[in-house]
């Protein structure tokens, strides 16, 4: 049996460290939530106190990375926030093709994707609402710090829950029954989404990202404290185009986090702009 209370001092060093790996802060107030998710990581590992198991932690890359997914927040669902959605396809997308020709790229980046459901709630509203979809090669990353939800999202097997909010005429347009009321997304949509694990707090993870025209980065600020957001919204608008947009999550707003981005109010959405490269 391990030992999983924590003292003062070991709770404390395991907070900095996820603070420092993940943006995240937890305290003494998450004590009971961290203390369970420790102990079931020392099970695994087969280690019985924090010490030890905190030393092979930083030793092995494989262990910190499940750490760290024990502690991340994976709530999501097909066509969460339609409205953003709507506002992909009725406004920001006519006005980013107004300076490109047909065949050209158009980059989406859906960051944190959790288990994908974003991700392919975009690819599918794009198929069902942008006429102009065909005309232009558009390319969908989704990233995330989660590794196990990565995996997930490249399976692309969802439950009830996860669809409930998509149309049922969706459903059986883009999906195939799997195993025990699963329902597995069709291969042409698996394969039109890129998934790639990315850490936003490393400005350098991973190289060759590039830049994007539009990004989602939904309900992942609520969980940082102002440091980590300045830091996650400055990796964010180097990654942005010129004249890109980036959508927040709706609890979420840029005020008193950064000045860099233009607050652009459309019908069905507020959503902030990176300032066009001067003519």
């Amino acid at each position: 049996m391990t030992e999983s209370g924590l003292d003062d001092h070991q709770l404390q060093t395991l907070c900095d460290f996820l603070y420092r790996h993940t943006g995240m802060r937890f305290g003494k107030s998450k004590r009971y939530y961290i203390e369970r998710r420790i102990a079931d990581r020392m099970e695994v590992a087969k280690l019985a106190n924090f010490p030890a198991y905190f030393a092979a932690m930083r030793a092995d890359l494989r262990e910190r990375e499940a750490l760290i997914n024990a502690f991340t927040v994976n709530e999501t669902y097909f066509y969460r926030e339609e409205h953003q959605l709507a506002c992909l396809s009725r406004e920001l997308l006519p006005d980013l093709a107004a300076s490109r020709r047909p065949g050209d790229k158009i980059r989406i980046w859906s960051a944190p994707c959790s288990t994908g459901d974003e991700a392919y709630s975009i690819a599918i509203w794009l198929l069902e609402n942008w006429r102009m979809v065909d005309a232009y090669n558009v390319e969908i990353v989704a990233s995330d710090i989660d590794t196990q939800v990565l995996e997930h999202a490249r399976l692309g097997v969802y439950g009830q829950r996860a669809l409930a909010r998509l149309p049922e005429a969706l459903r059986q347009a883009y999906f195939e029954p799997a195993k025990q009321h699963r329902w597995r997304i069709i291969e042409d949509l698996r394969e039109s989404v890129t998934f790639s694990q990315v850490n936003l707090m490393d400005e350098t993870s991973p190289p060759g990202l590039g830049v994007f025209d539009v990004i989602f980065c939904r309900n992942m600020l609520i969980y940082f404290d102002d440091s980590s957001r300045q830091t996650a919204v400055d990796n964010l608008y180097d990654r942005l185009a010129p004249g890109g947009y980036l959508c927040l999550g709706h609890a979420e707003s840029m005020n008193r986090i950064s000045e860099r981005f233009v607050t652009r109010r459309f019908e069905d959405a507020i959503v902030y702009q990176r300032a066009k490269a001067a003519a």
